[in-house]
């Protein structure tokens, strides 16, 4: 059993894998439970360093509240799994979130707001209008039909050759309103044609990996 979590922890935190030193507020926890739900299921490892180092769980509060982000703190409710791990006399805590068959799943702020999270790499971000629009339409993505107009047109024009854009790059370059912006971003993403990004100063889009510039 302690070859399983040291070939786990080996791997590094990623897409499927997070670390937490401790548990000492659901509200936090919870993001990360939304974060794997909403993108591809994942794990978590609860007493574990950020550096792999075992430090073990330190309570049994922190059981609870996990159970408690989990059915208190995510809206669905998040369905997780957990075992125990005793590694030199250490207990590390193994979470199983599994990917949400109802998306999105959202977390609880600290002022009570609900926010979606989704994962990328080892962190996790809020998800922003654009993203909300394409998980609330994908089931539906279906038969969609692009009219490819002189906006459409300038975004592809713009994204051709690396760049990438904003919603609000997007909106002033077009000179439309950000409903619209939105609207045409998660029609793009639905159709396949561009992919969502993000890192710490926020949300951009880029063309997709197969999308071919000559077409």
């Amino acid at each position: 059993m302690g070859r399983y979590i040291h070939n786990l922890i080996s791997g590094g935190e990623g897409l499927y894998l997070d670390f937490k030193y401790c548990i000492s507020d659901p509200q936090k926890i919870a993001r990360t439970l939304s974060a794997f739900s909403n993108t591809a299921g994942g794990k978590l490892l609860i007493g574990v360093r950020d550096n792999g180092s075992l430090a073990g769980v330190r309570s049994d509060e922190e059981y609870y509240m996990i159970d408690s982000a989990a059915r208190l703190q995510c809206d669905p409710e998040v369905s997780i799994r957990t075992r125990t791990h005793t590694i030199n006399g250490k207990t590390i805590l193994e979470v199983e979130v599994p990917k949400s068959s109802t998306i999105p799943v959202r977390a609880r702020d600290e002022h009570g707001k609900w926010k979606a999270y989704f994962r990328q790499n080892d962190q996790n971000f809020m998800a922003d209008k654009v993203i909300l629009q394409v998980w609330r339409r994908s089931g539906k993505a279906r038969g969609l039909l692009l009219r490819f107009e002189e906006t459409e047109n300038l975004l592809l024009n713009h994204l051709r050759g690396g760049s990438v854009i904003t919603v609000g790059e997007f909106r002033n370059l077009a000179g439309i309103n950000t409903r619209r912006a939105e609207k045409i971003l998660s029609d793009f993403i639905l159709c396949g044609l561009i992919k969502y990004e993000a890192n710490e100063k926020g949300i951009f889009y880029r063309l997709s990996d197969n999308f071919e510039t000559g077409s």
